[in-house]
């Protein structure tokens, strides 16, 4: 097959783009911890750029996207990238080589373990966490990614839609989040201390970054330049720019004041919630599933405290409810008009998808808990999770690193 050069260029700039997000998550998290944790907190999301990449060529990308296994796993053939050349490979992508969607889909690897992060923030032992990183990847990220979207894989097969990553990237992570939050235990003084964020303008920053990096991550897992892949690009803006006024909106109403990280909140909310129906609703449909979104993920934000964990950095409530909420209305909104490869959903007249596309939320959402509470469990028998208490007041700064994040 030849190779399209256009579509070769957008590919590989929306990699680029992708690439971004990983260290505009950790500005974004950074800035919403206490000043001793800064460059912890930035580590956890940095190094995964390293680790998840050397893990995606060895064997991540083989286990996610090659040959089918049982409909539930790659086999290991294309480790080490055996096989994954600079011809297309048809059963991914007719006009780009291998390599470019293999590389792509590694931006992806990258930044979902890194979401994580956020739910066990001020914490998190630093050498536990790169061992959990391989682990992870390798036992609930790749599996998933070959349920949802490699060729045989069992939700795929099942007719599951999901654009770019809405089961993939957001519910495993958001999911893994509550798991490792309930495991990892409570910060020290949370509940009775105020923690407040150390530098909202980082965060700010790190939400414009993903922002921008979202329309690579969205637009871009068209796999073409084409017109899909404009569609994908609007509705994540529209999508984004909705979520993030009905959350301040929201937040408004019930608090008399509308705060910047609130709005930030909400722009990732929305991007978060309609990754996976980007490439399949039209616009309006876009700014509505936005306009929930800005409202159910400031709920459950708000509800963390009620059930009792400290997701520290409200993982579960955007990534985890949002793209649960965006998943299912792929099941109302969805329209081969906007992509002939998918199917209508309920407000099209076809009543399964819906009903497809719950099934999927449950089975990914149990999968990731159940396999993330096991890989925290035997870790924290073997490495231990969590700094020492004494570790944890100095900070991960110093007590992990040996650095500061300013000098005064």
């Amino acid at each position: 097959m030849k190779i399209d050069t256009n579509d070769l260029t957008w590919m590989m700039v929306s990699t680029a783009l992708v690439m971004l997000m990983t260290p505009g998550l950790a500005l974004f998290y950074g800035g919403m911890v206490r000043r001793k944790n800064v460059l912890g907190t930035i580590m956890q999301s940095f190094i995964a750029l390293g680790v998840i990449t050397l893990q995606w060529v060895f064997w991540g990308y083989s286990l996610a996207f090659g040959p089918d296994c049982g409909h539930v796993i790659g086999n290991l053939s294309w480790a080490g990238l055996t096989g994954v050349g600079l011809a297309p490979n048809p059963d991914y992508a007719a006009t780009i080589p291998h390599q470019a969607f293999m590389i792509s889909q590694m931006m992806f690897a990258v930044i979902t373990p890194a979401l994580i992060t956020g739910a066990v923030a001020e914490r998190f032992k630093f050498k536990t966490y790169i061992v959990f990183l391989l682990l992870w990847s390798t036992f609930v990220y790749a599996p998933i990614a070959h349920w949802v979207w490699g060729v045989g894989g069992w939700l795929r097969a099942m007719g599951t839609l999901d654009f770019a990553g809405g089961f993939v990237v957001h519910i495993s992570s958001g999911v893994a989040a509550l798991a490792a939050a309930i495991v990892l235990g409570k910060r020290k003084g949370y509940g009775h201390e105020h923690i407040p964020p150390h530098d909202l303008t980082m965060t700010l920053t790190g939400a414009a970054l993903l922002w921008f990096g979202w329309f690579g991550f969205n637009a871009g897992s068209a796999l073409t330049s084409g017109t899909l892949a404009l569609t994908a690009f609007i509705n994540t803006h529209c999508a984004a720019a909705a979520a993030s006024l009905s959350w301040m909106y929201m937040e408004w109403y019930k608090r008399d004041k509308p705060t910047v990280l609130g709005a930030a909140s909400g722009a990732i909310a929305g991007l978060a919630g309609i990754t996976p129906a980007a490439g399949f609703v039209t616009p309006i449909a876009a700014i509505i599933i936005g306009l929930c979104l800005g409202i159910l993920c400031y709920w459950g934000v708000s509800m963390k405290g009620h059930f009792g964990f400290d997701d520290s950095l409200d993982v579960v409530g955007v990534h985890g409810v949002g793209s649960s909420f965006g998943a299912i209305a792929i099941g109302l909104f969805a329209t081969t008009a906007v992509n002939a490869a998918g199917r209508n959903g309920l407000f099209y007249g076809n009543y399964s998808l819906l009903g497809i596309q719950i099934f999927s939320v449950v089975v990914v959402t149990i999968f990731s808990f159940v396999m993330t509470w096991l890989i925290l469990k035997a870790l924290q028998k073997t490495m231990g999770l969590r700094v020492e208490e004494q570790e944890e007041v100095e900070g991960l700064d110093l007590s992990q690193h040996g650095e500061s994040g300013y000098n005064f």
